[in-house]
């Protein structure tokens, strides 16, 4: 049976009448193809991307797998629609922390029309893209099993400053982050999530190798989605931390050239992330400190 995901945090987003994903119980994500061009080209390049012999598995893992096409019921009751079929990214994931970042200071492909470009211009303009080379496009934190989740509206975040951004990826891996977010908050799982030889920092830089000689494909519009579960972390195990790339409706040719635009993006954020790192012992209490060292020692000599 086919029902809207509970872990979406950017995107067309299904109910109310409107059309957007569905998942399945057999770990299957279903995305509706969208009526022009984009479409037909996500389809295009995921099905050249999974056939391409030059793709390292290394940096497949980073990519959802990809199932085919499917006609399903639409979920704004239109009826049967082409949906892509995708790996489910959050199946089996208990209360999971995301966030989605959006790579790139210029997010629309060569052959774009001047309309489209223009309007992806303007969100670039009024969103950090093209101060920073990527933007937050949505997130949700798990605060505690009495709090729940808190969802950040996406208009919201994306016109945050340098600060401002910093201040929600630090948020992002902290424990006194409730309702609101926290404006001294205390990093205390950054050790774990970002940090490590399978923490966050580790995976994007192994991407940043992969980007910085690949020239098959130019990624425009493309996002990080980043997640990693506060509950485990908290109980002193693995947090699962893990990034994926999606999105790939405007992804173009590379012809031998660099995609520099995506390259410099994920230098940024992990110049972001690699910041946050060095300033973990910030911590505001001794409380923090101590919970600070009990998952460095976790870290350090293995989780459960």
């Amino acid at each position: 049976m086919l029902k809207i995901p509970h872990n979406q945090v950017a995107g067309h987003q299904a109910g109310n009448g409107k059309l957007g994903p569905l998942v399945d119980d057999s770990g299957c994500f279903y995305k509706p193809l969208q009526g022009d061009d984009r479409g037909s080209d996500e389809v295009s390049f995921y099905t050249s991307f999974s056939l391409n012999p030059r793709v390292p598995d290394l940096i497949r893992r980073f990519f959802p797998i990809f199932y085919g096409t499917q006609l399903v019921e639409a979920s704004d009751g239109s009826g049967l629609i082409a949906h892509l079929v995708l790996e489910d990214l959050t199946l089996g994931r208990v209360n999971p922390s995301i966030m989605d970042i959006k790579i790139g200071s210029r997010t629309w492909p060569p052959k774009a029309s001047e309309d489209y470009i223009k309007k992806c211009l303007n969100k670039d303009r009024e969103s950090s893209s093209l101060l920073l080379g990527f933007r937050l496009s949505g997130l949700q934190f798990y605060s505690s099993k009495e709090s729940g989740f808190r969802k950040v509206a996406r208009k919201s975040v994306r016109s945050l400053s340098a600060e401002e951004v910093k201040l929600v990826l630090k948020n992002f891996v902290s424990s006194n982050t409730y309702t609101e977010l926290e404006p001294k908050p205390d990093c205390v799982f950054a050790s774990v999530v970002f940090g490590g030889p399978t923490g966050i920092l580790s995976q994007l830089l192994e991407l940043k190798s992969w980007f910085e000689d690949q020239t098959m494909y130019h990624f425009y519009s493309v996002s990080v989605h980043m997640m990693y579960e506060k509950q485990l972390v908290s109980e002193g195990k693995s947090p699962r931390a893990e990034i994926k790339l999606i999105d790939f409706a405007h992804v173009d040719e590379g012809k031998g050239v660099i995609d520099h635009n995506f390259l410099g993006g994920i230098c940024s954020l992990i110049k972001f992330i690699s910041e946050i790192l060095t300033t973990i012992d910030d911590c505001p209490t001794e409380a923090c400190l101590k919970d600070t060292q009990k998952i460095q020692h976790f870290s350090e000599n293995g989780m459960n």
